[in-house]
């Protein structure tokens, strides 16, 4: 026996969403056996776009009960049943998730009309339930209201379950093992099935195959699948827009984890949030000016000539420019810490010599600004962290050169690699940014032993 049920909701997200109205015919495979259909009072507000949609609104369910009220008729005549619907997940999670809110426990085994249809009726550009009621000559009266769906969809399942090869797809999605209930409606079995347990990226995609998600896992598969298990709000939202996967395997979590960053900004999906904001990066370089004086200076890194470093907010470039105007005596006029003055007089910095008041020697300031230049390249660093690869025959390795991130690649352990030079032929280029540093700074932290460092190229020369 199969409960065939539709609603309309206020609309508020899964765990917010209340019923407005609930339609429930019960199906026996040949014939309509019962049916139970009620307006439901939501004590809440349904929104105006919700009203524009559905033609329910706050007065029509002022008088109708609450669900408090109709639950042990919603239990009791689904009693024993197969819980079915269109895109089911939606329609059987905001029942549970009330009737839990009730103290009311809500468990049917669940047949979606949406993945059924995909299986038995394949080839049709769209499976909404309009458009396939539409392309089969369903009629579909009073759309958008819990009866008239739920009345099409017990048409639409009849003639599923008299579609060719539909016993062996029914014991397939019924079985206790299979994940087909709990899969996205619009994601075909075969998607999933193809990823694999192994460290890397997904990406969830919609039916337009553009990528609205993605992430990383040490298990792939695993992890993806526990998003559709997932009951929150978002979760459902992200699962019930979801139409493919793919994905790319990393051979190691800090891959992975430089590889999604990078997959986030370059997509910017709609179900990230994490990681996509631009964050403009700053660069601190030197420059002379036209009485020969050099300058230490900072602005956004493509207005900053050969920058010997790169952060990523003005304050930090200015806490730094500080500390080094200290360190080696220099004139916070010349490092651009106050603008538009004769002389010198920063409150935190007493160092100067005189180079603003003319009784320092440029030449001799000059050495001072070299010197901290010099000081500022020393910092940086060139090395390399090895990896597992994407399988055995193979390692991954992170470059970072001048301590800026500069990508990863793998490594057939077939090849000889004699130098830095031969080592860059197999690099992925990738662009350094906040999140790969603090990344490459948290693996560093953790994993000290992996750190190759290398020569530099001046130093080889």
């Amino acid at each position: 026996m199969y409960s065939i049920v539709d609603i309309e909701t206020t609309g508020n997200g899964i765990k917010g969403n209340k019923i407005t109205e609930i339609s429930i015919f019960i199906y026996d495979g040949y014939e309509i056996v019962d049916e139970f259909t009620s307006l439901v009072n939501p004590q809440a507000e349904i929104p105006y776009f919700i009203t524009r949609l559905t033609g329910i609104d706050n007065d029509m369910v002022r008088d109708a009960p609450t669900l408090d009220e109709i639950v042990d008729d919603i239990l009791k005549i689904t009693e024993g049943t197969i819980f079915v619907a269109h895109s089911v997940n939606f329609d059987y999670n905001v029942i549970k998730n009330e009737l839990k809110l009730l103290g009311r426990d809500f468990i049917r085994k669940k047949l979606c009309t949406v993945r059924l249809s995909r299986k038995l009726l394949p080839g049709y550009h769209s499976y909404s339930l309009g458009k396939l009621c539409s392309s089969l000559d369903i009629p579909l009266r009073d759309r958008h209201r819990a009866r008239g769906d739920a009345h099409a969809t017990t048409l639409l399942f009849k003639k599923l379950l008299r579609a060719e090869g539909a016993d062996e797809v029914f014991k397939s999605f019924l079985n206790a093992r299979s994940q087909e209930s709990t899969l996205p409606a619009a994601l075909p079995k075969e998607a999933f099935e193809k990823l694999p347990t192994a460290p890397g990226i997904y990406y969830f995609k919609d039916s337009k195959g553009k990528v609205i998600y993605v992430g990383k896992a040490i298990n792939i598969k695993k992890r993806v699948l526990s998003h559709f298990y997932d009951k929150k709000t978002k979760e459902i939202q992200l699962c019930t827009a979801t139409a493919d996967l793919d994905f790319e395997l990393s051979g190691s979590e800090l891959v992975a984890l430089l590889m999604e960053s990078q997959a986030i900004k370059h997509h910017y999906p709609e179900f990230n949030r994490a990681q996509k904001r631009k964050i403009q990066p700053y660069g601190i370089f030197s420059y002379e000016d036209r009485n020969g004086i050099k300058h230490l200076a900072f602005n956004k890194l493509k207005m900053a000539p050969n920058a010997v470093l790169t952060l990523y907010n003005p304050t930090d470039c200015r806490l730094f420019i500080e500390e080094i105007c200290k360190h080696f005596r220099l004139c916070p006029k010349y490092c651009h810490l106050q603008e538009n003055v004769k002389t010198c007089s920063h409150y935190r910095i007493e160092t100067c010599d005189g180079i603003c008041r003319e009784e320092e020697d440029p030449d001799s300031y000059n050495e001072k600004v070299q010197l901290a230049l010099d000081h500022i390249r020393a910092q940086k660093e060139d090395f390399v962290i090895k990896e597992k690869g994407r399988n055995t025959e193979e390692e991954a390795f992170i470059l970072v050169k001048n301590s800026s991130y500069m990508g990863y690649g793998f490594v057939n352990d077939e090849e000889t690699i004699s130098s830095n030079h031969e080592l860059e032929t197999f690099l992925i280029p990738q662009n350094n940014t906040l999140e790969t540093e603090s990344i490459i700074k948290s693996y560093i932290s953790k994993n000290p032993g992996k750190v190759l460092l290398l020569e530099s190229e001046a130093k080889e020369q």
